[in-house]
């Protein structure tokens, strides 16, 4: 565990997603290797279901052996960094496994070839030995720039928030970095720092630290009984995308153990939890990056219709790039057909387009009321910066009622809590479009932030079905 408040943005790697894809890769590789050198190395073909005895046997050598390999921890972080020593053993456990496969079926199932042991010994240690060079080669730089570490921020100061420190201090094997402190009070009660962490700064400058700089946990440690002031702070913190969790030590109440989630000694009460991450998360990127590369693939010949159109009418260039908020607030440039004479574009969105609108060329309606002009953000789902369903990101200066969108909406910035998308649950209900009053900002936020709760790949799915049939609804759309 290390500590310091470096600046940092580097991004997070779950290591829960690196060992399902080397462990599915395992499998798959020890369970194909077994069914080939079993089907042509057994020496009888004449037992009833060989096929059969064959297939689960191959089956159940893959699952042993990723299971072995998981019992020895040589899936985790620390594993994959090591040298040859960790690759010797693994290939010995891989070995070990097939031995007793081998011979549990040679003796009561299906008479085998004393050639198929070498064979699997040098297929799957060659395997191993160049799956884990690739896996170190990749794995090395990332733990150096404490990318498997989780870095946490501490709220609060004084006794709580010491016996917080001492409790992550004694626990072993934890893969965390505590990035310091923050707390309101400068005062005996609350020192400059506690052990060897430092206090960064006030509790409201979080939010801002959080946004340019990897916090993936946030403890506040502060007694249950300081009730107003626990909320108050977790009503400043509750729209970052991070996981807030309350120190069981700063509470007298003895819980049940049932209501604690721990890191290692620390008890810990969940609050708050980032709406997608790990193996969610990574399944929800990789399905919407095929679904893109596909869809621009589908629709290259309407991108190249409407940007043919759009020069014939103006000139300037096709594309037009806006400023916006995406993940966690951070600025992304989002891409849209050209739908304004090029002179007339207002990057910042200061003034919301309305029907009519004089600055909006022809082929701009027609693109805009059929959401043609939205085409060009599937670029920006492969680079990252949008996904392709969840809330609209909305330019930096939109405003309702001619007022900014976070001084309408109470807790506007929770949508941000997960990557912007090109469709979302607002879209498909209705609210979309301009929005020139208070009730269609806030029922938009409404229903992103109903999206962010009942998030799932099936919800995702549904929306994108139902999108096309919400654009025939498009009398918002100017």
């Amino acid at each position: 565990m290390q500590s310091g408040g470096v600046k940092t943005i580097s991004k997070y790697v779950d290591e829960e997603v690196v060992q399902r894809l080397l462990k599915a890769l395992d499998a798959s590789f020890f369970f194909v290797t077994a069914l080939v050198l079993s089907t042509d190395l057994a020496l009888s073909q004449n037992t009833p279901n060989e096929g059969a005895i064959i297939g689960l046997s191959a089956v159940e050598l893959a699952l042993l052996s990723v299971f072995i390999l998981r019992g020895l921890q040589l899936y985790e972080p620390q594993s994959l960094i090591g040298g040859a020593w960790v690759i010797a053993k693994t290939s010995a456990a891989v070995v070990i496994c097939g031995f007793a496969s081998f011979s549990f079926v040679d003796h009561f199932l299906l008479p085998m070839s004393p050639v198929w042991l070498p064979v699997w010994a040098v297929t799957t240690a060659s395997y191993l030995g160049i799956s884990r060079f690739c896996a170190q080669f990749w794995a090395r730089p990332i733990a150096k720039l404490g990318r498997f570490r989780k870095r946490i921020a501490i709220v609060g100061g004084g006794k709580a928030a010491e016996d917080a420190l001492q409790a992550l201090e004694a626990s072993r094997n934890l893969n965390f970095e505590i990035v310091g402190l923050f707390d309101d009070r400068y005062d005996m009660r609350s020192p400059s720092a506690i052990r060897r962490y430092e206090k960064i700064g006030k509790i409201a400058e979080l939010a801002e630290y959080a946004r340019g700089n990897r916090v993936d946990l946030i403890i506040v440690a502060i007694p249950l009984s300081a009730e107003a002031r626990l909320l108050h702070i977790l009503k400043r913190l509750w729209e970052l995308p991070v996981d807030i969790r309350i120190s069981g030590q700063a509470s007298s109440l003895k819980l049940s153990p049932r209501a604690y989630t721990y890191i290692g000694l620390l008890p810990l009460l969940s609050v708050f939890d980032r709406p997608l991450f790990g193996w969610s998360l990574f399944l929800k990127n990789a399905i919407e990056r095929a679904l893109s590369c596909l869809a621009i693939v589908m629709f290259a010949p309407v991108m190249l219709a409407v940007a043919a159109a759009i020069r014939l009418e103006s000139e300037g260039p096709v594309i037009f790039k806006q400023k916006r908020y995406g993940f966690n607030n951070e600025l992304i440039e989002v891409f849209k057909f050209r739908s304004m004479f090029s002179n007339l574009t207002d990057a910042n969105a200061t003034r919301l387009v309305t029907k009519g609108d004089p600055r909006v060329t022809r082929v701009g309606r027609f693109i805009r009321k059929t959401s043609l002009d939205e085409l060009p953000q599937l670029f920006n789902v492969l680079t990252g910066q949008l996904s392709l369903v969840g809330p609209r990101p909305h330019a930096t200066q939109a405003k309702a009622a001619d007022t900014l969108y976070d001084k309408v909406v109470d807790g506007y910035f929770a949508r941000h809590k997960v990557r912007p998308g090109i469709t979302g649950w607002a879209q498909i209900n209705g609210w979309r479009g301009e929005t020139d009053t208070r009730e269609k900002i806030e029922q938009r936020v409404k229903h992103d932030l109903e999206y962010i709760d009942r998030w799932s790949l099936m919800f995702d799915l549904m929306i994108i079905f139902k999108t096309p049939f919400s654009l025939l609804k498009s009398e918002n759309a100017y």
